[in-house]
């Protein structure tokens, strides 16, 4: 392995892909592969955490499911991705443009140039990483002991570790009454309303609770308790207003990678993470009280277009209606104009990205389709109470 040549390797690993494959050594990328012409490296929103990851091999799966996969020998780093097992939305991809630093100027070359990446199933990334890490590290791993990564919960979140929806961490799961009935009612109220508090909270505070047996080997029964919460908490999310396909998606995939968990803990805190993630998307179509089918679809829309400016007009074709006669029958609906709920989106979503990145307002501004930062100020503090950057400085602001 003395004479690996790791740039042959990556070169050929990158043409193979159809995605970008990078080599570092230390800090420094020394090497970068790239048959899209990426101007703007994706991987600058989340570079933190693909370093962080611990082992020779692993695998991080951002908030919008894109992967990528990480070989380490020594102080050398080989970073493959990003991939993805379904194409990506344009929201989705403006998104990671935002994250990743991308000027507005050049957010459509970026957004066309990450169309043209190869996709790929998470099992497929994971036997590559398999087989590059024998090359480099002489190891024969299998998918199952490759680590699994996503993001975690601002700090602060209350965590699942040491609590269960499905048992408590000293009781046996396989043992006493059925008592979920109650739990999983109150659970599903909670995603159906997009209610993230009182989740966080629920979490935070977790009574034991018995699912009954559905396997006869301990971890089988958590992943099988994770299975049947997946599916009802996308359900739920669906009921809610959330896009059937993303969350059917969403719930495929977190299934397995619950799957190729090998430790309860981890498992735990895939449930509560999942819960959250759809609670909060949720929260975020319904805008509080307002949960009329128009109301519904109007948010689910907004969401999928969350960078352009607001164009009413546009989304009135969209629902087949005229621009006067969408507006006249919205606020007959919801009491309030359609302007006034695009521009609350706007601004919820303003106020997450202020709470949970470190982008300037100038950026978020631009992301979210404004004409210009004092435009974005203004809306900002009418419809939140407070200037963005006030809202960024006080820390325990709820989101």
């Amino acid at each position: 392995m003395k004479d690996l040549d790791l740039r042959y390797l990556c070169t050929g690993m990158g043409s193979l892909c159809g995605f970008p494959v990078r080599l570092y050594e230390g800090e420094n990328m020394v090497l970068l592969v790239d048959h899209a012409g990426l101007r703007y490296d994706p991987i600058q929103a989340c570079r933190r955490e693909l370093f962080a990851l611990p082992g020779h091999v692993g695998t991080y799966i951002t908030p919008r499911f894109f992967f990528y996969g990480v070989i380490r020998t020594g102080d050398t780093r080989v970073i493959l991705g990003p991939t993805r097992q379904l194409s990506a939305t344009d929201q989705q991809l403006r998104e990671v443009a935002f994250l990743s630093g991308v000027p507005g100027e050049d957010t459509a070359d970026f957004l066309q140039a990450m169309r043209s990446l190869s996709p790929m199933p998470l099992e497929s990334l994971q036997q590559i990483l398999c087989t590059m890490n024998y090359v480099m590290n002489g190891e024969k791993l299998n998918l199952e002991s490759i680590a699994l990564n996503g993001p975690s919960e601002k700090p602060g979140t209350p965590s699942m570790e040491g609590k269960s929806i499905e048992a408590s961490s000293n009781e046996n799961p396989l043992d006493g009454i059925h008592n979920t009935l109650a739990v999983e009612q109150t659970l599903m109220n909670m995603i159906r309303k997009g209610d993230t508090e009182g989740l966080r909270r629920w979490i935070a505070e977790a009574p034991a609770v018995h699912a009954g047996p559905m396997a006869h080997e301990h971890l089988r029964q958590y992943r099988n308790t994770f299975i049947v919460t997946a599916t009802l908490a996308a359900r739920s999310a669906i009921r809610g207003g959330m896009d059937v396909e993303e969350a059917l998606s969403t719930s495929d995939l977190l299934i397995r990678n619950c799957e190729a968990l090998q430790d309860v803990q981890s498992i735990l805190r895939l449930q509560a993470d999942m819960l959250l993630n759809y609670a909060g998307k949720v929260q975020r179509l319904r805008t509080g009280s307002i949960c009329t089918p128009l109301a519904l679809q109007a948010a689910a829309w907004v969401q999928k277009h969350l960078s352009e400016p607001v164009d009413t007009e546009k989304m009135a074709q969209a629902f087949h209606f005229s621009r006067p006669h969408l507006s006249r029958r919205f606020r007959q609906e919801t009491g309030m104009t359609l302007i006034d709920f695009i521009l609350t989106q706007k601004c919820e979503e303003a106020a997450r990205l202020l709470a949970y990145t470190d982008k300037s307002m100038t950026a978020i501004s631009e992301y979210l389709g404004f004409s210009s930062q004092s435009h974005f100020a203004r809306v900002f503090r009418k419809y939140m109470g407070t200037s963005p950057s006030e809202y960024r400085k006080e820390p325990d602001r709820a989101w």
